[in-house]
């Protein structure tokens, strides 16, 4: 039977009056427990949650705002499950985010488990990170258009094994389950292979050389033991079936190669490959290692009170930088959080991209890799380098030369629309004794100055002409922020190295912490701290009645005494502020 409590009812009086001095109260407000009471807590899909309950019959559920607040406060804070069990018992602050009355809760961590497999199984981590920001930016006040864009690599909770030892343990998981199900089809096997994956996986090949000899037949051994295997049990359905077995398929062929019988190891597999068996999706970074990573994108306007992250898009490790920007563009789209300009590394500055984020109002503010390299090595060196396309007069309707750098005009300029090129020559008596010769890009062939460009090369000529400008230095130098919150979000919410594995869980981690991250950030936004004072003062009917009555008998006595009138509190103020509003809304009808 489904509990469900409204967090936008009205309640007669507060039940934490009596346990919160004015201090506290303030504290609680003016910090994350506030933000998620008063406007994210009624953000939880509870739908979609409560659909695995029957309405009426069996047992009551927890109530289920608070449950799935729980896990997502359980994300950013980066507890353990027994972690937030016992915050979910006995702290004070996370019972009044989550609405809970204060008094004795109890939760078990098999019922807190069963939550989070709901959240995983229906995905909700993506309708929360939706929600939370769509709500967070409006609800702050913040203008969204201008966004950077990064990348930030996340480590799930697995080992990292070299290549000889992570097909090794793919050979012992197979191993222990086939002794498991079928013990006498594992008797039957070679008592030497057997005994090679007998030690545990810390201990797995402990005995061997260190030299490189030594490691590269053991991890030939391992192959043949592997391809053996896979031989052996191909023709048994009810072990070939199994997961054990199908990864020891897929690690086999992504690391092995078998011709005529004879196997060898693959030299170079791509990042594209299983990192280890107890997390198949993770795949491998050359720079950052194997795991995932998240592609996101935060708001960077100077009047923004703060900054938030308006999407986030999971990937594996695998992919790349310069092929996510669809998708990142994609996700702002339907959040309808499209920037007007989109600070990026040079990763993302491929022509592609730009045309990309063009045909979607979008301009893409990113260095070509060329020019990226250039500043690095020499900011100042752009007036010694050699003309490009951007020094020529080029009409972008026509694809065609108008003139070159030294004013002269093209003999004939002409656009082949089935290459996709211009080609362009020169007179010989403007080009021969030309000063400019050296450094243009106009070359003689066959006695006929010539050059050839694409609409690619000339945008990219442009941008790289862009580049060396100080208007183009002062507005990317905002980029470079978003490494802070890159750092930032690791360091607080944990999302560095998470305590799960498996693509799906892994997603909805990620997910859940950087909508918390949002959450702690929204929540030092003065303009979202008045917002979340006058919605506490409105919760309870009661409490603001009598409030509102022990303020005018203050007032009174005020006025009857002869010696200054006291300053009211802030309390005070804001209780009258909002009952006056208030008076004001129901006389208009």
């Amino acid at each position: 039977m489904r509990t469900v409590r409204n967090p936008r009812q009205t309640q007669l009086f507060d039940p934490y009056e009596p346990m919160l001095t004015e201090r506290t109260r303030q504290a609680l407000l003016d910090d994350w427990p506030g933000v998620f009471r008063h406007v994210i807590l009624e953000l939880m899909p509870v739908e979609v949650l409560g659909g695995a309950f029957d309405p009426a019959i069996g047992r009551p559920t927890k109530e289920l705002y608070s449950m799935a607040g729980l896990l997502v406060v359980k994300a950013f804070m980066d507890w353990t499950e027994e972690e937030a069990v016992s915050a979910y018992r006995f702290h004070l602050d996370l019972h009044y985010a989550l609405n809970l009355d204060p008094k004795a809760q109890d939760l078990s961590v098999r019922t807190l488990e069963r939550y989070a497999r709901l959240f995983v199984e229906h995905d909700l981590a993506g309708q929360v990170m939706h929600q939370v920001t769509t709500t967070l930016v409006q609800e702050c006040g913040l203008r969204i258009d201008q966004q950077r864009l990064d990348s930030t690599h996340v480590f799930s909770d697995m080992a990292c094994f070299g290549r000889t030892r992570m097909m090794g343990v793919t050979v012992k998981r197979f191993l222990t389950q086939l002794k498991r199900h079928d013990r006498t089809a594992y008797d039957e096997l070679d008592e030497a292979l057997r005994q090679r994956y007998a030690p545990s996986v810390h201990k797995l090949f402990g005995g061997r050389g260190q030299d490189e000899e030594s490691r590269r037949l053991q991890r030939q051994q391992v192959a043949e033991d592997m391809y053996a295997l896979i031989r052996c049990f191909a023709d048994h359905p009810e072990h070939a079936g199994r997961s054990t077995y199908k990864m020891l398929e897929q690690v086999f062929y992504e690391q092995c190669q078998v011709r005529e019988e004879q196997i060898t190891l693959v030299s170079k597999t791509g990042g594209d490959v299983v990192q280890n068996p107890s997390d198949p999706e993770a795949t491998y970074d050359g720079h950052k290692g194997a795991g995932y990573q998240m592609q996101l994108s935060e708001t960077c306007h100077r009047d923004n009170e703060v900054q938030l992250v308006t999407t986030a898009v999971p990937q594996t490790a695998v992919a790349s930088d310069s092929a996510a920007l669809p998708a990142v563009l994609d996700a702002l789209e339907g959040d309808q959080l499209l920037p007007e300009s989109l600070l990026a590394d040079a990763l993302y500055g491929g022509d592609d991209n730009v045309q990309e984020a063009a045909g979607r109002g979008v301009e893409l503010v990113a260095p070509t890799k060329q020019g990226a390299r250039q500043l690095e090595a020499d900011p100042t060196a752009a007036t010694h380098q050699k003309l490009s396309l951007d020094d020529f007069a080029i009409a972008e309707a026509t694809e065609t030369i108008q003139w070159c750098p030294a004013d002269h005009t093209p003999h004939t300029s002409v656009f082949d629309p089935d290459r996709g090129k211009t080609t362009t020559t020169m007179p010989a008596q403007v080009c021969s004794p030309c000063p400019l010769l050296d450094r243009c890009p106009v070359r003689k062939v066959r006695g006929v100055y010539r050059l050839e460009h694409t609409a690619k090369q000339r945008r990219l000529a442009a941008r790289r002409g862009e580049e060396q400008t100080d208007d183009f230095r002062d507005r990317y130098r905002t980029r470079g922020g978003i490494e802070g919150t890159n750092s930032g979000i690791k360091r607080r919410t944990g999302l560095g190295r998470l305590r799960v594995r498996g693509q799906p869980r892994v997603f909805t981690e990620m997910l859940l912490r950087l909508a918390g991250w949002n959450i702690l950030r929204a929540a030092v936004c003065p303009t979202l701290r008045e917002r979340v004072a006058e919605r506490a003062l409105a919760a309870f009917a009661g409490t603001l009645c009598r409030r509102f009555l022990a303020v005018i008998r203050q007032v009174a006595l005020s006025q009857a005494m002869p010696q200054p009138i006291r300053p009211l509190s802030s309390p005070c103020r804001s209780f009258l502020s909002l009952a006056s509003r208030r008076s004001r809304e129901t006389s208009s009808f």
